[in-house]
């Protein structure tokens, strides 16, 4: 009679017990801008990570077993898409085995799809350096892209994760509005820099440049991926001093060397510019990443 009273007891204690929350929702991005815009619509709903580091080479990402380990355990993979990462992420994927986040399944999201690309070519060949076939990847770096990223990102994660769903519309109205609002900021202190000329290490920052009205006059590298050579270099020091380029801009991952030598040799001076959050310390969310492009160039 004890021990039934015990299990009895047992029994009602289990019962008690609050029921197990449901496990959240697992994402990977490929780019730390992905993972931001999760968090900015997802808040604490999901568990989300990126492949990369903002300060990595997009095009070459090495492909370590902890990024594996994050495929296997993903219900939704975010990429960027146009190409940007078919040099690392198509073995991983084919490694990883997980149903649930390989291309075509609902846990599967291309931004490209959705965003607004610029320099798609008609036609591609060996002879035209290392060109995306569908158009230049870097598009979250014009800000009228971002919402319609942010768009999407929430439309998927109320399609795998309906009871939140209204929370991720709430976040993403919310979203949109502060980005709207700093739009418009960003928008009057980049007016003064309309027209100014630049020089690029790589077609990097091509939407930002487009978006604000910059001029660029050329790119140190010949052709896109093709490291510059000396005669390539003194070329680009005699259009800077023809045109009286401003700026010469790279990214955070590209040699300083042939940079360097533009901007001693010419008067475009030397800017570093991050491409994606985590790029440089104080790009630490999207709308950081903005205002880190603004300071940098001085607005």
């Amino acid at each position: 009679m004890f021990k039934l009273r015990l299990m009895m007891l047992a029994g009602l204690l289990l019962l008690a017990l609050p029921a197990p929350a449901q496990a959240k929702l697992k994402v990977v991005g490929t780019y730390p801008y992905i993972q931001d815009l999760v968090q900015q619509i997802a808040q604490d709903k999901v568990s989300v990570s990126s492949l990369a580091t903002g300060d990595w080479d997009p095009h070459f990402v090495v492909a370590k077993p902890s990024l594996l380990s994050r495929l296997n355990r993903a219900d939704l993979l975010i990429i960027n898409g146009a190409q940007l990462e078919i040099g690392w992420l198509p073995p991983l994927l084919r490694q990883a085995n997980n149903g649930r986040v390989q291309p075509g399944s609902a846990g599967f999201l291309d931004l490209s799809n959705v965003a607004d690309k610029i320099q798609v070519p008609d036609n591609v060949s060996r002879a035209m350096g290392d060109v995306h076939p569908q158009g230049n990847p870097h598009f979250v770096l014009s800000p009228a892209n971002v919402p319609k990223l942010a768009d999407a990102i929430a439309q998927q994660l109320c399609q795998l994760d309906k009871p939140q769903c209204k929370s991720y519309q709430q976040n993403l109205k919310s979203f949109r509005s502060r980005w709207q609002q700093a739009q418009a900021r960003w928008q009057q202190r980049m007016a003064p820099l309309k027209g100014a000329k630049v020089i690029e290490y790589h077609r990097l920052h091509d939407y930002f440049l487009a978006h604000y009205g910059l001029e660029l006059v050329g790119t140190l590298e010949p052709l896109p991926g093709i490291p510059p050579t000396p005669g390539q270099i003194q070329t680009m020091v005699q259009q800077a001093k023809a045109a009286n380029v401003r700026w010469n801009i790279r990214g955070v991952f590209q040699p300083m060397g042939p940079s360097e030598h533009l901007s001693r040799h010419s008067p475009a001076r030397l800017l570093t510019l991050p491409h994606d959050v985590g790029a440089v310390p104080e790009a630490k969310d999207i709308f950081a990443l903005y205002e880190t492009l603004l300071k940098r160039l001085g607005v």
